[in-house]
């Protein structure tokens, strides 16, 4: 079996947004990411239109282990129904245990409200205002209860539950993780949340505030190494989590687009939303200095805001950083093997220890 890792990059734009294609006519989905060892897909992110995507890559729901999400904004998981209920119908007799959903917790608090507010906010659901991944997937089922009931009763199709698997991250005591106080402690070490006999999945919190917990995921293979920052602004623990990667994904924002945006909306929600991007999120020659500074051999720009940029948007990352620099379209696929040599020789001190 061709175990050679690579990425599938099954959408490639950020933010809750539908972008219209821009004149080179590109028209990007939403963020999601496939990372494929041999004939094993772990899927990273269910932004609009990753279960379409998954299946015009030519994946199938056999062959997916986990579905990693980094945080759980609308435009990370807005098609998890998708991925859930289809996903469900199309998947056979697995052999062995149901699709790991891995991904953050409930907050356990509200973050705090704006300085620009005007008046009393309140969360729209008093009695889980911030759900976590296990309790969002069990929220969808009940969604779409008619559907499920259908074809259970009907259909005689097994649970759900005997193909997905929802769990919410555990972040390690001695972080010192707080949701408003220390959302990304300083000097936090990389710790495991998923392994089988072809991955182990190491993971660490980064900075996209207010979001607490948010994550970024590294995924190590015998042959290479593959870290997805997730949404965040630069953040050592970032660098730390991909040192010596051999391919970093890593968000970008153009800031001028986000200075000129919002003309539609009023001052106050404008306002805050350009603080939300400078203080949140990255641009792509800030990139470009985390990747050196982690010492990646490449560099790709994906959840790319605005999704219909011009392509020269995105080039100052190869300003700062001097390895290859992707900025991938829907749908294409980037090896993140090492050289065979640098494989072999890493492959054999693994064996030693």
């Amino acid at each position: 079996m061709d175990l050679t890792p690579r990425v599938i990059t099954l959408g490639t734009a950020g933010g809750p947004r539908w972008w219209g294609a821009p004149s080179a006519g590109r028209r990007r989905n939403g963020i999601a990411t496939a990372v494929v060892v041999g004939e094993a897909v772990y899927l990273v992110d269910c932004g609009r239109g990753a279960s379409g995507q998954f299946a015009e890559a030519g994946l199938d729901p056999n062959q997916l282990r986990g579905i990693f999400l980094t945080h759980l904004h609308s435009d990370h998981t807005v098609d998890m129904a998708g991925m859930l209920l289809f996903g469900w119908m199309m998947t056979g007799q697995r052999p062995g245990a149901p699709v790991r959903i891995i991904g953050p917790g409930d907050r356990g608090m509200l973050p705090p409200v704006n300085k620009n507010a005007e008046g009393d906010i309140q969360p729209l659901f008093a009695d889980t205002p911030t759900a976590g991944t296990k309790d969002m997937v069990e929220h969808l089922f009940r969604a779409y209860s008619a559907d499920l009931t259908d074809r259970m009763l009907d259909s005689l199709r097994p649970s759900p539950y005997t193909v997905f698997e929802a769990c919410d991250i555990a972040i390690p005591a001695e972080a010192g993780y707080h949701p408003n106080e220390n959302a990304t402690p300083e000097g936090m070490e990389p710790f495991t949340i998923y392994t089988d006999e072809l991955v182990t999945v190491t993971a660490t919190l980064v900075a996209h505030p207010p979001v607490a917990p948010a994550f970024a995921f590294r995924f190590d293979t015998a042959e290479g190494s593959v870290t997805i920052s997730g949404d965040t602004a630069p953040c050592a623990n970032l660098v730390r989590l991909a040192r010596d990667t051999d391919l970093l994904l890593h968000e970008a924002i153009d800031m001028d687009w986000a200075a000129n945006s919002y003309a539609d909306v009023d001052e106050a929600t404008r306002t805050a939303t350009i603080e939300h991007h400078r203080k949140s999120h990255t641009t792509p020659r800030q990139a470009g200095k985390l990747a050196a500074a982690a010492g990646a051999r490449a560099l790709a720009l994906h959840h790319l805001v605005p999704g219909n940029a011009e392509p020269a948007v995105w080039r100052s990352a190869e300003e700062a950083f001097d390895g290859p620099v992707f900025v991938p379209d829907d749908l294409e696929t980037i090896s993140f093997a090492r050289p065979r040599n640098e494989a072999l020789a890493a492959a054999t001190s693994t064996q030693k220890d």
